[in-house]
């Protein structure tokens, strides 16, 4: 897709184009960030960048998320190409995630936008709060 395009008037009628149906349902940009939006996602993420973990490592790492979550997610990581999962053959197995050349790649927006959410989390909160105050 052309980089200099930047209307999204124009880019929605491109991804309708682009799909069978003529709808958004194959938008690329809904796509990917679909798969990036979970709740423990940009977590693992974050961990995984620094540096390989094994999965007890990442349970201990995360310690509310639960075991059945913490392998979906990181599944669904692996699922889109970000994360590699490498077992050793040893008694009992080990298995070690990593990122895959395409997750470092996509990090360091990710990085951005975590950067982001650090800095703006007072304000989004104060936000809320006085949306939710109006509501009353």
């Amino acid at each position: 897709m052309d980089n200099t395009i930047v209307n999204l008037r124009s880019k929605l009628e491109i991804y309708k184009a682009m799909s069978d149906g003529g709808n958004l349902a194959d938008c690329p940009v809904r796509d990917v960030m679909q798969g990036l939006s979970g709740k423990w996602s940009s977590l693992l993420m974050g961990a995984l960048a620094e540096q390989p973990y094994r999965f007890g490592e990442l349970r201990r790492l995360v310690p509310d998320i639960s075991q059945r979550m913490l392998t979906q997610t990181l599944h669904d990581l692996q699922r889109d190409g970000y994360v590699h999962r490498e077992v050793f053959p040893t008694k009992p197995p080990s298995v070690e995630y990593s990122l895959t050349d395409l997750g470092r790649s996509m990090f360091g927006a990710l990085h951005q936008l975590i950067l982001w959410a650090e800095l703006n989390h007072d304000a989004v909160r104060e936000a809320r709060a006085g949306f939710d105050a109006a509501q009353v």
